[in-house]
């Protein structure tokens, strides 16, 4: 393929407006198919590989990585699937050094991370296509409730569904879900261990052994252990460790059965980042002192918590009975068995609260944003799949139904203050510090609520009383889905995808201030029409809806009912996109690109302002274009990325918001890039880097609170010792660029980390 032709081209342009997207789509696919029959025709064999399999780092391949066998609602393989599907795959995940949820998905464009708050759950918050996601995360294709912080030790790959699809996956997905797919045992014995050291006390190590114990019962064991400080952050840090051990019976057996246990425990210091410089409303008399509404200017190891207050303890605790038969003839039955409890407890610093402290006297208010929750979930899930003919069409099919009960409790903390002239102790923050003004000075004289701007001290002592507020809140959440998929071969050129999904929802909430409920039932549907111009490629259009129950986090997110909204109906989002998909080069590489328009038709808006009643009157709109590439551009060279343009608009504002209409969504850019690559010099040595870039993203509705773009660089180096020994070199962040990762809607941006550099020892035996 001629440099001319190449999407990777066309990734590094401004994308081309909407109506000249479909052209481009098309253009891709008759570039593509002319572009196979000459691979067809002139491509030479690829030579034999050398030297053992071990002294080789993997190239991504896509082909490789289809999601039939962990998403049996996808009823063709990944290239004829009429849908916007991301796969990190393992090799991606280790060689950019990622050990978390975040680390691995900045590898995918298009999607933001939100950041959270006391009533808004701190932990993963992922926004895809411009919409939240927190409540739309699954491991093994079962719904992962509960705020968590996730890590990646036993993920075999991530996969990531763009755009409404609550067909597949049930209530939320508005803008997509996320997919862990954990390790389970094989068929061969192998023992893989690394051992890695790093920067700011870095420190982890992780083991995967496979035991095989006869001829059809197999054995695997996840461990992990990690330590680090935030790179240049002057303070939070994290702590953890995990095991998952799982067997399966009937190994390669018509019949097999699978028991799996995960447990992680984390122990963090959770950065409190740094306030907006506009904390004043438009009515307020010190309004005239409000900036721009980018964060304030400060060094990046400017950290206002307080190591003797903050801390964030997490466990996560999974169990797991999988059965699966297969029938011969192409049907197989799988039933998932899930209980699992999530555990979230934290008190950290929020900056300032709005206050405008910085802009009046000097100082920071630290107020503790604090929760005590537990979620615990028990769900099972059957799944059907098989294959007949009607006539001269060929059925590939699917049909399913989920049993789920999910239960939180939360709770929080009361944070008391001592008024320093006097020794009197206040039951809460208010009592001494009015509003956590920090009019009574800085430092001692407030108690250490209040810090200096410049220079805080993360050490100062923490004398005051914390007791527990003994008010919680109780919400059950009992869910009842049934869903059907069929692709139908209409002939070797045209495929015809179609399903539905039906789901009652019923989520109750009770404590001391009031008893809520909300009764939901729903369809949803996903249509798409393939048209393959060759084998090896496909153009498809697609259509799919998605359903958003008031109450859809199940109590711990940041969607829950509440008094003004407990009697809405869902909201609507629907999505229609035309894209295309080729494997190229006998296979080594896959191009993606797709256009799209994502509708939410009745969102949530409130009447009046914060805190007033709601009504489904709100319309939000995404129009978008994507494109991806990954796999081997030659035996040496492998790449994987991809480009995302998001034009997000709120085209129905809120009664009580009219100056937001017509602006951007929060957390949505309008560009994003991501670029993972490596080259293998020899043998022996590999080298890789990564390019990851996002544009300017609001923190909320007005567009009043923003952060600037940025671009990072991230780098890695790879020698082969021996076959059984691998030492890896990462940098990441390698120009130590100071940037935001996560935008609150009022009154605070996340920072994120500095340089950090990793030197990890692969084993395997």
């Amino acid at each position: 393929m001629s440099a001319s032709s190449s999407p990777l081209v066309a990734v590094r342009s401004r994308p081309a407006a909407p109506k000249h997207l479909l052209a481009s789509t098309i253009g891709l696919a008759l570039v593509s198919a002319h572009a196979t029959a000459a691979d067809n025709t002139a491509s030479p064999p690829e030579p034999p590989a050398t030297g053992p399999q071990t002294t080789q780092l993997k190239g991504v391949q896509v082909q490789a990585n289809t999601l039939n066998a962990t998403s049996p609602k996808l009823t063709a393989n990944l290239l004829d699937t009429p849908r916007s599907i991301d796969v990190i795959p393992a090799q991606v995940i280790q060689q950019t050094g990622s050990n978390s949820l975040v680390d691995a998905l900045r590898t995918v464009p298009g999607i933001t991370f939100g950041a959270g708050e006391g009533g808004n759950p701190n932990g993963d918050r992922p926004f895809i296509r411009g919409f939240d996601s927190q409540s739309s995360l699954f491991i093994d294709g079962v719904r992962s409730s509960g705020s968590q912080s996730r890590e990646i030790f036993d993920i075999e790959q991530i996969e990531v569904t763009k755009g409404p699809s609550s067909a597949y996956n049930g209530r939320g997905s508005a803008g997509g879900s996320i997919n862990l797919v954990t390790k389970a045992p094989e068929a061969h014995d192998f023992m893989h261990a690394s051992v890695g050291v790093g920067s700011d006390a870095y420190a982890r190590a992780t083991a995967d052994w496979n035991q095989r114990v006869g001829d059809d019962v197999a054995f695997r064991l996840n461990v992990m252990d990690h330590h680090s400080d935030v790179p240049d952050r002057n303070g939070p840090q994290q702590k953890r460790w995990g095991v998952a051990p799982s067997i399966t019976f009937g190994l390669g057996q018509p019949t097999s059965v699978t028991l799996g246990y995960y447990h992680l425990h984390s122990n963090d210091i959770p950065d409190s980042g740094i306030p907006y410089d506009n904390p004043f409303a438009a009515t307020s008399p010190n309004a005239h002192l409000n900036g721009s509404g980018k964060p304030i200017a400060v060094p990046h190891d400017t950290f206002y918590g307080l190591l003797d207050r903050d801390f964030q303890r997490q466990d996560n605790d999974v169990g797991t009975i999988r059965v699966q038969h297969d029938f011969g003839g192409g049907w197989l039955l799988r039933n998932s068995s899930v209980y699992a409890r999530s555990t979230n407890d934290y008190i950290w610093t929020l900056p300032d609260d709005s206050n405008g402290n910085f802009l009046l006297n000097g100082g920071v208010w630290r107020r503790g944003n604090n929760r005590v929750s537990s979620t615990d979930s028990l769900t099972n899930q059957t799944d059907l799949t098989g294959e007949f003919t009607t006539g001269s069409i060929k059925h590939s099919v699917a049909i399913g139904a989920e049993l789920a009960r999910e239960k939180t409790w939360r709770d929080s903390y009361i944070l008391g203050a001592i008024d320093p002239a006097t020794g009197k102790v206040y039951p809460s923050q208010t009592g001494s510090i009015v509003n956590g003004a920090c009019k009574p000075g800085i430092g001692a004289v407030s108690g250490y609520w209040c810090a200096p701007v410049l220079n805080p001290n993360p050490h100062d002592p923490w004398n005051s009383p914390i007791t527990r507020a003994n008010a919680p809140t109780n919400i059950v959440t009992n869910t009842r889905s049934a869903w059907a998929f069929d692709t139908m071969t209409l002939s070797e050129q045209w495929e015809l995808n179609l399903g539905a999904r039906f789901d009652s929802f019923r989520t109750r909430s009770t404590s001391a201030a009031a008893r809520l409920s909300n009764d939901s039932n729903f369809w949803n549907y996903q249509a798409g029409l393939v048209w393959k111009p060759a084998k090896n490629g496909s153009v498809y259009l697609s259509w799919g809806t998605s359903s958003t129950p008031p109450g859809v986090d199940a109590g711990d997110g940041a969607d829950g009912i509440a008094v003004t909204n407990q009697d809405l109906k869902p909201e609507n989002s629907r999505n229609l996109e035309l894209g295309s998909k080729w494997s190229l080069l006998d296979e080594r590489i896959s191009l993606s690109a797709a256009v799209f328009r994502t509708e939410m038709s009745n969102a949530r808006v409130a009447t009046g302002g914060r805190g007033s009643a709601q009504i489904n009157a709100g319309k939000q709109r995404v129009d978008g274009v994507e494109i991806g590439v990954n796999g081997k551009l030659t035996e040496r060279w492998t790449v994987y990325g991809g480009y995302t343009h998001l034009d997000s608009k709120l085209v129905k504002a809120a009664p009580g918001d009219p100056a937001s209409l017509g602006k951007r969504f929060p957390n949505t850019p309008e560009d994003s890039l991501s670029v993972w690559t490596t080259y293998a010099v020899t043998q022996r040595l590999t080298i890789g880097g990564g390019a990851f870039a996002m544009g300017k993203v609001y923190g909320n509705a007005d567009n009043t609170k923003w952060v600037p773009g940025y671009t990072r660089y991230d780098a890695m180096a790879a020698y082969v010792v021996n076959p059984h020994l691998t030492l890896q070199l990462n940098v990441q962040n390698l120009t130590d660029k100071y940037y935001f990762n996560e935008a609150y809607t009022t009154h605070y941006v996340a920072v994120a980390p500095g340089r950090a550099a990793m030197l990890t020892a692969d084993f395997r035996l």
